[in-house]
């Protein structure tokens, strides 16, 4: 019994290791096509409406992608792609420029919004 279980263990760490191989795989044919020439102009993820109104200085820009752009890579859990997502947010976290839940720019003050009124008078229901 103890035959099958290695064996079933050495099979489960092979598997492992195609599919760790797979990802990385994965991940740089994706970045490669990401930051290749044409991609500045449009992707399969992102459309090709860039091709409409391509210009000389939109082939020059500095072709840049970021880890949110990789749709392949962070669709498995365990690539490359979603532990450096993770990374980016922990560090985001760790600044504190995570936005928090709370009274901040953007809500409605006491004095506008106070128990559900809003200003000016409210509509009369008629008995009609």
């Amino acid at each position: 019994m103890s035959t099958a279980l290695e064996l079933l263990s050495q099979r489960k760490q092979q598997l492992e290791a195609d599919i760790d191989k797979l990802e990385k795989t994965i991940y740089n044919l994706e970045t490669e096509y990401l930051a290749a020439d044409y991609s500045v102009c449009g992707t399969v993820l992102k459309g090709f409406e860039g091709f409409l109104s391509s210009k000389d200085a939109l082939r020059k820009r500095a072709r840049t992608f970021r880890t949110e752009d990789r749709s392949f890579s962070l669709s498995s859990r365990t690539s490359p792609a979603t532990a450096e997502l993770e990374q980016n947010l922990l560090e985001l976290v760790d600044n504190q420029a995570v936005p928090v839940l709370g009274r901040g720019k953007g809500y409605a003050s006491k004095g506008i919004a106070h128990k559900g009124q809003m200003g000016g008078e409210q509509p009369k229901i008629s008995d009609a």
